[in-house]
């Protein structure tokens, strides 16, 4: 019963007019930056944060959380008409989704990935509705020695499953959490690595951080590889899927929701590795396996599934642990910050409207997007031909007048743009800048509970192996590196073997 007040009380903070409304900006801008490539929910959600500085704390969270699984809806639609992914979790989509296109399938596609994601979103967030109390609950017995050992495992999870090399995403969050300790230190108020610049005295904002790294340096490198966009088809017709493909694709979207649903928890995982795993285990079970590449309309139903509920269930860690399992819930939690709220389990019990009225928001975000998405295929098609030259000029200016407007400061401006120019220089050597933000928004609270255990041990370090909950997290940490590091030195040794 209690659940059932809860969402009630979070139906009534949703289902104000003003609230609507955002939820209703967001899941646009959402699907409008998922179709445009080469934008995404990262650099939208950095770019939008100090425009929510005037908004209730609630609308702006429900904004931004609308922004971010509206993306997942919008990626699908390039994916699919053009076979140029808008979203990052599209990838998998475009293999069978163009071919459908190209087949004269493209309203049965774009049907297909709308449905399977409303429906994976709505499982979600029920999911998000009665495991995040208990979780809540678990996370308020955590001392400071438990919660410096799940900032670890947070860590060092987002390296296990960070692509490309494990040396230099471990490096990038070295990174992140030297760029972190940047400012005065509270305890002692001693500048650190700040040169002697006052402008750096309170910290670098992780806006900055942010704008530059998924703002600018995305801006980059779309322009280095900005080509020509045809349309497979322009006319979309046979909207819905008839029986035999509704018969088809049931199956695939119960496997791809529940398979995101899972995963999303998981520090970087998120939508991105839910649709791929999801897609890799679609066309092993399969009974249609042989098509699969050429149109299969499960191809298109296990993956879209999976990403959007991953981008839903990814809120649970971030709401009650206060802990981001991927860079949108990083800002996620700096959105909440700069509202004056402290991320974490407390949340729920001192703001249960907030809390309860973000999840509810989900439910209403998700209606809209099918609304959205289905009815209004036409304007995202036309759209997809908006050259790229004409647009980043404008997403350049919005990038600089919302870093001024944090401190009327130039000097955050040319820092956004340094940053920028790391994060070129980051994609060209293949160096992922998620685990550099993963690291800047965690390295401060992980400094501070580290502090705080050891001046409750007075600074007796086993105070983390001692503690059962904290030492079980640290083994997971161990466990985790081990089985990465020791696949690749074996694969090194043989190499040297060979040669």
């Amino acid at each position: 019963m209690e659940i059932i007040s809860n969402l009630t009380l979070g139906l009534d903070t949703a289902f104000t007019a003003s609230n609507l409304l955002y939820c209703l900006i967001g899941v646009f801008l959402g699907t409008a930056i998922g179709v445009l490539p080469g934008l995404g929910p990262v650099a939208t959600i950095a770019m939008l944060l100090p425009a929510t500085f005037s908004l209730p704390p609630i609308s702006s969270l429900i904004m931004l959380a609308g922004i971010y699984y509206g993306a997942q809806y919008g990626g699908s639609t390039t994916a699919i008409l053009v076979n140029l992914p808008g979203e990052s979790s599209s990838v998998v989509t475009a293999i069978d989704g163009y071919q459908m296109a190209r087949n004269g399938n493209a309203g049965k596609a774009l049907a297909t990935a709308a449905l399977g994601s409303f429906f994976a979103g709505s499982v979600a967030t029920v999911l998000l509705a009665l495991f995040a109390p208990p979780l809540a609950e678990l996370a308020l017995s955590f001392g400071p020695a438990e919660y410096f050992s799940l900032m670890v495992l947070g860590l060092v999870a987002s390296v296990v499953l960070a692509h490309g090399s494990l040396l230099r995403a471990i490096g990038m969050i070295v990174v992140g959490l030297l760029l972190g300790l940047v400012g005065t230190d509270v305890n002692s108020g001693t500048p650190r690595y700040t040169f002697d610049l006052p402008q750096l005295a309170d910290g670098i904002n992780f806006v900055v951080v942010a704008m530059g790294m998924f703002g600018l340096g995305e801006i980059i490198r779309n322009l280095e590889h900005e080509g020509t966009r045809t349309l497979t088809i322009r006319k979309i017709e046979k909207l819905m899927p008839d029986k035999e493909d509704l018969k088809r694709i049931v199956a695939p979207i119960l496997r791809g929701t529940a398979l995101g649903s899972a995963l999303g928890i998981l520090p970087g995982g998120g939508a991105m590795l839910a649709s791929f795993a999801a897609y890799s285990i679609e066309k092993k079970v399969s009974k249609n396996a042989s098509n699969f590449g050429k149109g299969a309309i499960e191809g298109v139903a296990a993956p879209e599934s999976a990403n959007n509920a991953g981008a839903q269930t990814s809120f649970i860690p971030m709401l009650t642990l206060g802990i981001p399992s991927n860079p949108v819930m990083a800002l996620m939690i700096g959105a909440m910050i700069i509202q004056g709220i402290q991320p974490g389990p407390a949340v729920m019990t001192e703001q249960p409207a907030l809390f309860w009225g973000l999840i509810a928001s989900m439910w209403i975000g998700n209606f809209m997007l099918v609304v959205l998405n289905l009815p209004m295929i036409g304007l995202w098609v036309r759209m997809i031909m908006v050259p790229y030259h004409l647009l980043y000029p404008a997403i350049l200016v919005f990038c600089a007048i919302g870093v001024f407007s944090l401190n009327n400061s130039e000097f955050d401006v040319y820092l956004m743009a340094l940053f920028g120019l790391f994060g070129y220089v980051c994609a060209k050597l293949e160096m992922e800048a998620a685990p550099m933000l993963l690291g800047f928004i965690i390295g401060p609270m992980m400094e501070e509970y580290l502090r705080r255990a050891l001046l409750l041990s007075r600074s007796d370090p086993m105070v983390f192996l001692e503690r059962p909950i904290s030492a079980v997290m640290l083994v997971l940490s161990a466990l985790a590196m081990a089985l990465v590091v020791l696949p690749s030195l074996r694969k090194k040794r043989e190499e040297a073997f060979v040669e």
